[in-house]
């Protein structure tokens, strides 16, 4: 059994240029276009074809599981058609199930698995491309103050009263090729909201704007690229800070422009590379980080600190099981089934491993394009800077929708 989709070519850059030029009315109407992508095809396969099923403990999904059903924001996969609402019920019917097999640390290891295997049916993510691609993401652990003073000197601001979304903040990776925000100007009417340099040059200044200072303009690169922080301030208390909205311009990878401009290689590049370029000639380095013009902003999140930052599905994340997903393709709450032969944790042979979706990025756009969420501080930090290696997907349809595909 399949489902496949077909979707349309890229838009050609001159497209682009006239609309980061062009009116706003051109941008009104860049919401409605179809988002460019790839094929996919959905093929329904035991789990006993799934690698490494049988070994995973599957008790550990549950709580990322629960957390999804808790925040009920199902959304996302734009180009699955009418298997969105199949799905949607379908993950509904999931949830009550979850519900009743009680506290989920009683759950045993084979109930687990039992109820995965009974409310799911697994399909092999197909594309045109041999193999997908795992990045990592973590939450980045600072030291900051409320007031500028000493050190801290970089300021991190929340979200602006003028910013429009033009896109669904959860279906942002397919709008990375186009403006996704706005400035709405004082008549009412929306013009191109402010790139990263005009921000850093004080296009904000004066609004009161800013949550907090750091002490490195590199941190605050990191933690927007990131989407979220910890900040521990000098009394010792520790701030929370979650994604909130984007400047809309596309997301470009610096350490992507430094393999292209031939200073690194792909295998050489990593997070640790690219800290160490940025902060060894500051001016340098800011240079090279405005090449990204998205700037993110952010705002003050409540909960335990110890509990995983809001995902797009506005359930904390699970770290470790929580994956973020191109929602064009996946809808959040959906569980996937994560392989990767070259990805080694903690001495495993490989990395296979059942996954909730829960979050999008950017840069995370492509039917086989996951980031897996490896928690918070510098050994999350390390993983993920290391994390990039080729993946496959395994979906797990609710049987309810995967009965009704054709």
């Amino acid at each position: 059994m399949a489902v496949t989709f077909w979707c349309r070519a890229l838009a050609s850059i001159a497209a682009i240029i006239v609309l980061l030029a062009g009116p706003a009315d051109a941008m009104l109407d860049n919401r409605k276009t179809p988002e460019p992508g790839r094929p996919m095809r959905l093929v329904r396969v035991p789990f006993a074809a799934v690698p490494g099923w049988a070994a995973d403990d599957h008790r550990k999904a549950l709580p990322a599981l629960a957390e999804a059903c808790r925040s009920g924001q199902v959304k996302g996969g734009t180009r699955l058609g009418g298997l969105r609402a199949k799905i949607k019920t379908g993950l509904e019917e999931a949830c009550r199930a979850l519900a009743a097999l009680g506290p989920l640390n009683a759950v045993t290891r084979p109930t687990a698995k039992r109820y995965f295997e009974q409310q799911f049916a697994a399909h092999r993510v197909e594309t045109d491309t041999p193999a997908g691609f795992l990045t990592g993401y973590y939450v980045p652990e600072l030291e900051g103050s409320l007031s500028r003073q000493g050190p801290y000197t970089v300021p991190v601001l929340g979200r602006p009263d003028d910013l429009v979304d033009l896109v669904d903040p959860a279906l942002r990776a397919s709008a990375n090729d186009r403006i996704s925000a706005a400035r709405r100007k004082a008549d009412g009417s929306l013009t191109p909201y402010f790139n990263r340099a005009e921000i850093e040059d004080g296009a904000l200044a004066g609004r009161g704007l800013e949550l907090l200072f750091l002490r490195n303009p590199v941190d605050l690169f990191f933690m927007q690229v990131q989407g979220s922080g910890r900040i521990r301030l000098p009394g010792g208390e520790i701030i929370k800070l979650g994604y909130a909205g984007k400047s809309g311009h596309p997301y470009t990878s610096i350490g992507g422009v430094l393999v292209t401009d031939g200073v690194y290689s792909k295998d050489e590049m990593s997070l640790a590379v690219l800290r160490s370029y940025l902060e060894a000639e500051p001016a340098r380095g800011r240079k090279l980080m405005q090449r990204n013009q998205s700037y993110v902003f952010f705002k003050r999140q409540s909960g335990p600190t110890s509990q995983g930052p809001i995902g797009a599905s506005g359930a904390p994340l699970t770290t470790g099981r929580s994956l973020a997903v191109d929602t064009a393709y996946h809808m959040l709450g959906v569980p996937i089934f994560v392989v990767s032969d070259d990805l080694k944790h903690h001495g495993e042979a490989g990395f296979r491993r059942l996954m909730i979706a829960q979050d999008v990025g950017s840069a995370i756009k492509g039917p086989v394009r996951g980031d897996i969420f490896w928690g918070m501080g510098a050994g999350a930090e390390q993983i993920a800077g290391e994390t990039k290696h080729a993946g496959r997907f395994f979906v797990l349809l609710p049987r309810s929708a995967a009965r009704g595909a054709p």
